[in-house]
C-alpha cells in the first residue's frame, strides 16, 4: 500500500473506478513476480471500494494502475523507466513453433494449444497443425499423431457424418479390414483346388484314364477331398529327401573294404589333401524350384519310362511303379558319380601365386 500513498486517496479512489471501462492490456498470469504483487494490492483496493466486483472485472483497469503508478515513481527513480520496460518487453505474444509466426504476422489466424508443452512450443496456428498432422497421416485419417515435444496424443475430432454416410464409412473400414485375410483366402484356396485337380490327373496317369476315373467314382469324396491334395505334398516331400548324399558318404567311408567301389568310381577311395566345404542345397532358391517342378514331373517321368523298359507289364500301376524306381535309381547313379568328381575337383583345388610383372 505504500506505492499508493503518493496520490490524494479520492482522486485516486473515483480514478481507479473509471478504470472498468478500460480494455485489458494483458493477462495475470503473464506478468512477473513484481507485477503480480502490485496487481494483488490493487484488486485489494478495488474490493474494498466495490464489493460486488468479479474475479474478472479487475484485471481491466490494473495494467494502467501500474502505468499510472510507475509514471509516478519515474519522477524520484529510474526504477520505474525500467520495470515498465521489463512490462512492455514480457507481453505475451503467441509463437507458431511450425510457422514461427507472431500474432503480429497473422492477426486473423486460428491458434490452438494441443499438448502439454510450455513455453515457445506451446502455441500452433491451426492450419500449420493440419498440414503437419497430414504429412504424419500420410493418408490414413484414422492414424494416431502425437506431439514430437511432450509426446502428448492430438485429440482429433471430425464433423458428425449423416446415417447413410456412416453406414459407408463403416462399410469401407469392415472390407479395408477384411482384405488381408479374404486374400489370403482366395490364394490358399486356389492352391488347395489346385493340388485336387493336380492329384486327380496323377491317379488317372498312374492308374489309367478309364481305371483311374472307376477308383475316383466309387471312392468316397471326403476322402478324396483330403487325398488327392496330398499326393503332391507327397511328392515334393520324398524329393526333399537327399538319399544320394547318405549313399556318398557310406561310399567314402567304406570304400576302402570294397575294391568294386574304385573299379566302376575311379577315385572313390583315394585319399583328399583337405575336405571342401558343401553348400545347404536347400539355401538357394533355384535347389527350391527344381525340387518342386522335379517332384510335380515324376509321375509322367515314371509313366514314360515304364511304358519305354516294362513294356511287357500288363498292370498300368505296375509298369508306372516300376518305371518310377528305375528312373530314380538311374539318376541316383548318376548323380552320385558327378557329384564325387565334383568333391574330388574342389578337394585338389590349389591357389597359385600372383605373377610377377615382366622385367623389362
Amino acid at each position: 500500500m505504500q506505492l499508493f500513498k503518493t496520490r490524494s486517496g479520492d482522486t485516486f479512489k473515483q480514478f481507479i473506478l473509471t478504470l472498468f471501462t478500460r480494455p485489458p492490456v494483458f493477462s495475470v498470469t503473464c506478468a512477473t513476480p513484481i507485477e503480480k504483487a502490485l496487481c494483488g494490492v490493487t484488486k485489494a483496493l478495488l474490493k474494498e471500494m466495490k464489493p460486488d466486483l468479479g474475479d474478472d472485472e479487475w484485471q481491466c483497469g490494473m495494467p494502467l494502475v501500474l502505468i499510472l503508478e510507475l509514471s509516478h515513481m519515474q519522477r524520484d527513480t529510474g526504477y520505474g523507466q525500467d520495470l515498465m520496460e521489463h512490462h512492455s518487453n514480457m507481453r505475451c505474444e503467441r509463437s507458431c513453433w511450425v510457422c514461427f509466426a507472431t500474432d503480429e504476422d497473422d492477426r486473423t489466424a486460428e491458434w490452438v494449444r494441443p499438448c502439454r508443452c510450455r513455453g515457445s512450443t506451446k502455441w500452433v496456428h491451426q492450419s500449420c497443425l493440419q498440414r503437419w498432422v497430414d504429412e504424419k497421416q500420410r493418408g490414413n485419417s484414422t492414424a494416431r499423431v502425437a506431439c514430437p515435444q511432450c509426446n502428448a496424443e492430438y485429440l482429433i475430432v471430425f464433423p458428425k457424418l449423416g446415417p447413410v454416410v456412416y453406414v459407408l464409412d463403416l462399410a469401407d473400414r469392415l472390407i479395408s479390414k477384411a482384405g488381408p485375410f479374404a486374400a489370403a483366402g482366395i490364394m490358399v484356396g486356389s492352391i488347395y483346388w489346385t493340388a485336387v485337380t493336380y492329384g486327380a490327373v496323377t491317379v488317372m496317369q498312374v492308374v489309367g484314364h478309364k481305371e483311374g476315373l472307376d477308383v475316383m467314382e466309387r471312392a468316397d469324396p471326403l476322402f478324396l477331398l483330403i487325398g488327392l491334395p496330398t499326393i503332391p505334398v507327397m511328392l515334393i516331400l520324398g524329393k526333399m529327401i537327399r538319399w544320394e548324399d547318405y549313399v556318398l558318404r557310406l561310399w567314402r567311408k567304406y570304400s576302402n573294404k570294397l575294391q568294386i567301389l574304385n573299379s566302376i568310381f575311379p577315385g572313390l577311395g583315394c585319399p583328399v589333401p583337405r575336405i571342401p566345404a558343401e553348400a545347404n542345397p536347400l539355401a538357394d532358391h533355384v535347389s527350391a524350384t527344381r525340387i518342386l517342378c522335379g517332384a510335380l514331373v515324376f509321375p509322367t517321368i515314371a509313366t514314360i519310362v515304364g511304358k519305354l523298359m516294362f513294356s511287357s507289364v500288363n498292370s498300368n500301376l505296375q509298369r508306372t511303379i516300376l518305371g518310377g524306381i528305375a528312373f530314380v535309381a538311374i539318376k541316383g547313379a548318376f548323380k552320385v558319380y558327378f557329384k564325387q568328381q565334383q568333391y574330388l575337383r574342389q578337394a585338389h583345388r590349389k591357389i597359385l601365386n600372383f605373377p610377377e610383372p615382366e622385367e623389362a
